[in-house]
């Protein structure tokens, strides 16, 4: 709570003082910063402790906010302030450079974002819960509409606000089931209940949807890929790296600590739909010719992954293999915290390039790693890193949730035992078409030649930038090597959730999740290895080779020189994936014809679900609207007989 008050004491303080001091901002953003160190240091040290509760009386009369800190709240709070410290640390360059200059209204917006969505893992009772999610809703909602003058961002605003709302709503009605009609507001009578497995059903059903629709779970994941871009980088960071994971906490919370009982079913149909939304987002990223929309679409498929090892967790709990469900939860948690650092370091590069260059279009970019060294680096371990390889933190969550699928033994519903080794093949799909994702952004924004002559006058990020890249780029590394130490910092995180906790049968430089005979890793080892097998080639290459190499101009295929148009282009790239997967979209072409003396290549692929649910649904409440419109003819008399008839309507049919 401490933390939340300064984080609002900074925005009020940014507010007041940035107006009149516009320097000012930078010491609010780095304290800011700071504020979060302490956040993340508090709940690492916390982790394993027992829960503590607070009575704040500063809600309505008999309404106070009930808070609690327990295991599963430390773990989302040390992913919190730990990578909001990197991403306020890159903002405090970022708002200071080109012409984004900090408002004092943006100070407050940004650290009051930042302390509601501390009180969302704090809170301990729906009044205080809600509270807190309308204001996190309400705050990133303006910042995501910073840039309010472009019609596209109030559009993109406009819909976050709506699908915002309307899973606040069923988050209303799933605590109304929670808590029985009784007036009991608090988690801690909620966890008290006894409820009937079909009562159950019907509040995990509502989280599912109310918590998936901030989280981006197919279908309702369309205001993602709008408001995410229209964000500027570091509010797009915050929303990505962090936002979307209190829907996972909210999830948690709800079925494993506020319902006493799991349901088979009910990790069906998630590990169903976190697949479908892993697919589907991924396949969306590989066409995407937009930086920031292609890690939008990214982000919706790694939360489609979280939600296939949450599935996963809740299939083994309810089949009673402890053991199994705790090693799923660990791969979710981990893969959580990784996708905070790896989601958040790439946002902030493509904000890099973004203030460099002035565009978001990879069309118009390449070779930037002569001229932006550092963000080039920075963002490669990004890039590796949510690609899966080893020995960056990707791969150790990916690998742990693929363990917990080929390990799997036989189930108590036959039906099951045919699906996980779909499932399992399907995670391995999503996380190549990962890899082939981050190779075409990688690979078309920072190698090869500028396709824009302007880019060789690009401009590399400020220090601060930089220091904020490097922070979040450390967690990558620290969390890719030393994956025991933080395997049993979450552990009882594990424990509070499933009973038990992952036990590593390996020492601490070896990764054993179930035994060592079974599967293991190390990737201090394999970090060994591949310098060793690099330094000897470089030494192999330079000494054995020296002298004898002829250098001779490459053969061009005939053309005079090679040019910036001969290298393959984010619309090339996406070809395949979007000549394989185009039943899931609705392609756009403009293509020129043969004569134009200037011609013009455009493409977009559009989602189905969109246009197939959401448009005919949007058309309906406009033609209600015109039909209920009609109806306000702005003349008193037909006013008085439309209350006269309502009056009429009451007497008659409430006798």
């Amino acid at each position: 709570m401490i933390a939340a008050t300064a984080w609002l004491l900074l925005g009020v303080a940014g507010l007041i003082l940035v107006p009149r001091l516009p320097a000012i901002s930078k010491p609010v953003f780095l304290l800011g910063a700071l504020v979060g160190v302490l956040v993340g240091a508090t709940a690492l040290g916390f982790l394993g402790a027992p829960a503590e509760t607070a009575v704040l009386v500063i809600g309505l009369p008999d309404l106070p906010f009930h808070l609690r800190l327990d295991n599963l709240t430390a773990i989302f709070t040390l992913i919190l302030g730990f990578a909001s410290a990197g991403i306020s640390l890159y903002a405090t360059g970022y708002f200071h450079s080109g012409h984004d200059r900090p408002s004092g209204l943006l100070c407050l917006e940004y650290h009051l974002f930042l302390g509601s969505m501390l009180m969302v893992l704090l809170a301990d009772d729906a009044y205080a819960f809600m509270v807190a999610w309308e204001l996190m809703a309400l705050s990133s909602y303006f910042l995501v509409t910073t840039d309010h003058a472009i019609p596209e961002i109030r559009r993109a605003g406009f819909l976050y606000l709506l699908m915002a709302h309307v899973g606040a709503v069923s988050l209303l009605l799933c605590f109304g089931v929670l808590q029985g009609g009784h007036g009991a507001y608090t988690f801690a009578y909620m966890r008290q209940a006894q409820m009937t497995p079909y009562w159950a059903s019907i509040a995990f059903l509502l989280a599912l949807f109310g918590f998936g629709a901030k989280a981006g779970l197919v279908p309702v994941h369309v205001w993602l890929p709008e408001a995410h871009p229209a964000a500027p980088s570091p509010v797009s960071a915050l929303m990505s790296g962090i936002m979307l994971k209190t829907a996972i906490y909210g999830l948690l919370r709800v079925t494993f600590d506020l319902l006493h009982l799991q349901i088979s079913w009910w990790g069906s149909l998630t590990l169903a739909l976190g697949l479908i939304t892993a697919l589907y987002g991924v396949i969306f990223a590989a066409v995407q010719s937009d930086m920031k929309r292609l890690l939008a679409w990214s982000s919706i498929e790694n939360i489609g992954i979280i939600l296939a090892g949450f599935g996963l967790t809740v299939i083994f709990s309810a089949d009673g293999k402890g053991m199994l469900a705790a090693l799923a939860l660990t791969a979710t948690l981990y893969h959580a915290v990784n996708h905070a650092f790896f989601k958040g370091l790439l946002f902030v590069g493509t904000g890099s390039v973004l203030h460099a260059t002035g565009t978001r279009q990879m069309g118009g970019l390449g070779g930037l790693i002569r001229t932006m060294p550092w963000t080039a680096w920075l963002t490669l371990i990004g890039a590796l890193a949510i690609a899966g390889l080893p020995p960056l933190n990707g791969f150790v969550s990916e690998w742990l949730l693929l363990q917990a699928f080929l390990l799997t033994p036989g189930l108590h519903q036959n039906y099951l035992n045919m699906v996980i080794p779909v499932a399992a093949a399907s995670v391995a799909l999503a996380a190549a078409l990962a890899a082939y994702v981050m190779v075409k952004f990688y690979g078309v924004v920072f190698l090869g030649q500028p396709r824009d002559p302007s880019l060789k006058d690009a401009h590399e990020a400020g220090w601060l930038q930089r220091l904020g890249m490097i922070w979040l780029a450390l967690g990558c590394i620290l969390l890719g090597l030393l994956p025991t130490q933080f395997i049993g910092w979450m552990a009882p995180t594990v424990k509070q959730l499933t009973g038990q906790s992952l036990v590593n049968d390996g020492s601490w430089l070896m990764l054993a999740p179930v035994n060592a005979e079974r599967a293991s890793y190390s990737p201090l080892i394999f970090l060994a290895v591949v310098l060793v097998a690099l330094a000897l080639t470089f030494l192999f290459v330079r000494k054995v080779y020296h002298g004898r190499v002829r250098r001779a101009d490459p053969w061009d295929c005939g053309f005079p020189e090679q040019t910036p148009r001969m290298q393959d282009s984010a619309e090339g790239f996406g070809q395949p994936i979007r000549q394989i997967f185009q039943a899931f979209m609705r392609v756009e072409r403009e293509t020129p014809t043969p004569f134009d003396r200037t011609p013009h290549y455009h493409g977009a692929s559009v989602d189905k679900i969109w246009t197939l649910l959401y448009l005919p649904i949007a058309r309906v409440a406009g033609w209600l609207s015109e039909q209920a419109g009609r109806l306000q003819h702005g003349r008193i008399q037909w006013y008085l007989i439309y209350s006269f008839a309502t009056l009429i309507f009451l007497l008659v049919f409430t006798q």
